[in-house]
């Protein structure tokens, strides 16, 4: 059997949305709705023509039905303009005390949790940021798991966006990479970006944006400039 084209895909997730805000017209989840409902971007239209949002959590572990998530950051682009005045950073209040090894990792203690806010009303904005945009991520699976996670379990339904992973791109042109070399710290150093302190969720969100728009640009170069060229699936 001949594999559903990049085309096909868009069309049966577009009908996937559809499907699930029939079935949630009728619940309390007015902020997946509204995700739902946001019209894909064509994958035809030049990647520079495109919107994005690039995100980037940090969360307690890796299990995304376990864990939590502890702070989101975004910053969304206009084509090939970061705008840094749509720039989010927000904590998230945890069900339960913090393990030590993850504080050493994301340095976000549980005083500073205590401060955060409720995922519910984190994903809420953070949908309606996303809208019609396209997610980029470095190393989507992390972050489609628990965002998916948190939308079923705040308002009943999955999170279907369309999304631009920064180490995919990579691995489509590094065969056979080294360890270590589909970082992102290591993949920013190879487009000659500059180093940012690794593990914050905001700062993490900018150093994806920047790579995606070395990645492109590079690509664009070598005559790869739809939107499709970079999209997952």
């Amino acid at each position: 059997m001949k594999p559903a084209g990049p085309g096909l895909a868009t069309a049966v997730l577009a009908l996937r949305r559809l499907w699930h805000r029939h079935r949630l017209r009728a619940r309390s989840a007015l902020p997946l709705l509204t995700h739902l409902a946001a019209p894909l971007a064509d994958r035809r239209q030049d990647w520079r023509q495109a919107r994005y949002l690039a995100l980037d959590l940090e969360t307690t572990g890796s299990d995304a039905q376990r864990d939590d998530i502890l702070s989101f950051g975004w910053v969304c682009l206009d084509g090939p303009e970061i705008r840094l005045d749509s720039a989010r950073h927000r904590l998230v209040l945890p069900r339960g005390l913090l393990d030590e090894a993850s504080v050493s990792v994301h340095r976000i203690t549980d005083d500073r949790a205590a401060g955060g806010q409720r995922l519910e009303d984190v994903l809420a904005e953070f949908l309606e940021a996303l809208a019609d945009r396209v997610l980029i991520a470095h190393y989507t699976p992390t972050e489609l798991r628990f965002i998916d996670a948190a939308c079923r379990a705040c308002f009943g339904g999955p999170f279907l966006p369309l999304a631009i992973d920064t180490l995919d791109l990579a691995r489509r042109t590094m065969p056979g990479p080294e360890r270590g070399s589909l970082r992102l710290a290591a993949l920013r150093a190879r487009h000659h970006l500059p180093r940012y302190a690794m593990h914050h969720a905001l700062s993490d969100a900018l150093a994806a944006a920047e790579l995606f728009l070395a990645q492109a640009a590079k690509a664009s170069a070598q005559g790869r400039r739809t939107l499709g060229d970079f999209l997952l699936g």
